[in-house]
């Protein structure tokens, strides 16, 4: 009975030993139609491999009423912690409040939740990559000219990459004339198509990804103009759209499987009752060409 007894102690005492160790994180990712999201999902998996955690991944396909069912459910479910990269960083406000009464830390990853209380935020300096891209552009522009950009309204990575740009052109002679959506690469060679149209002078186009990028320079083809394309990512089709095409000068260059790595390694150390910032910037890179 003793030898039973003192079994059964080793074996619960055991499993509570590996729960410890394998965490459950749920993560729900914005897209995977995105190769930046790809690599950032398989940054998440590298992540829990080497930090021992059981990672169970959703994709919303930016869609917000998917994402918040996604993370209802890992509510529902108990998990140890939430990683995500919102659809909408207001919109996500109401599940992250339901996880926080839950006491499931919640860490962001790219792009951050407005009013929620978040553990830590891994993410590119997107400000600082817009400054880069506005550098790059007022270099090239020799600081006098005119540029369209192409936007994401509701992401806050999208919109600290468009300030940092206009702050960094804010004292030349560079104006900035429209801004226009473009969440596809369909989509944002449409929308840069007809700020070209509407405004025929275009110099350069900011793209805040790296199918804008390729979007907006078969826009600049299609209409024959003499504008050059500036993106950011840098996820290989970026880079080797750098390196094929005239018309783009450079692309900032994100380190999304670093970031997929350090959200995990975040989570994990929080759980372990290890000490955590509240940002984690990772810095981009300029790269304009080969």
């Amino acid at each position: 009975m003793k030898k039973f007894l003192f079994t059964g102690v080793f074996l619960a005492c055991s499993m509570n030993a590996q729960a410890a160790q394998e965490p459950t994180i749920c993560a729900s990712i914005l897209t995977q139609s995105h190769p930046f999201y790809i690599a950032l999902n398989e940054g998440l998996k590298a992540g829990a491999a080497e930090y021992n955690a059981d990672l169970k991944v959703s994709i919303a396909n930016q869609d917000l009423s998917k994402q918040i069912n996604d993370i209802e459910d890992c509510i529902t479910k108990n998990v140890d912690a939430i990683v995500v990269s919102p659809v909408d960083s207001k919109g996500i406000r109401g599940p992250l409040k339901k996880a926080e009464r839950a006491n499931i830390p919640v860490f962001t990853v790219d792009i951050s939740a407005e009013k929620s209380n978040i553990i830590s935020h891994i993410a590119t300096d997107n400000y600082g990559g817009g400054v880069e891209a506005g550098k790059l552009a007022a270099k090239h522009l020799n600081g006098e000219g005119t540029v369209v950009m192409l936007s994401y309204p509701g992401i806050s990575s999208v919109e600290d990459r468009l300030r940092g740009f206009r702050d960094a052109v804010a004292d030349t002679k560079i104006e900035i004339v429209a801004v226009q959506p473009g969440k596809t690469r369909e989509e944002a060679m449409t929308s840069t198509i007809n700020m070209i149209q509407a405004n025929p002078n275009t110099d350069l186009v900011f793209a805040f990804g790296d199918d804008m990028m390729i979007g907006a320079s078969l826009a600049v083809t299609k209409q024959n103009s003499h504008a050059v394309v500036i993106g950011f990512d840098g996820m290989p089709e970026g880079i080797k759209a750098v390196d094929d095409n005239e018309n783009i000068i450079g692309v900032v260059k994100q380190d999304a499987d670093r970031m997929g790595r350090t959200a995990i390694k975040v989570a994990v150390n929080y759980l372990n009752d290890k000490p955590v910032e509240a940002q984690y910037p990772i810095v981009p890179v300029l790269y304009t060409g080969k």
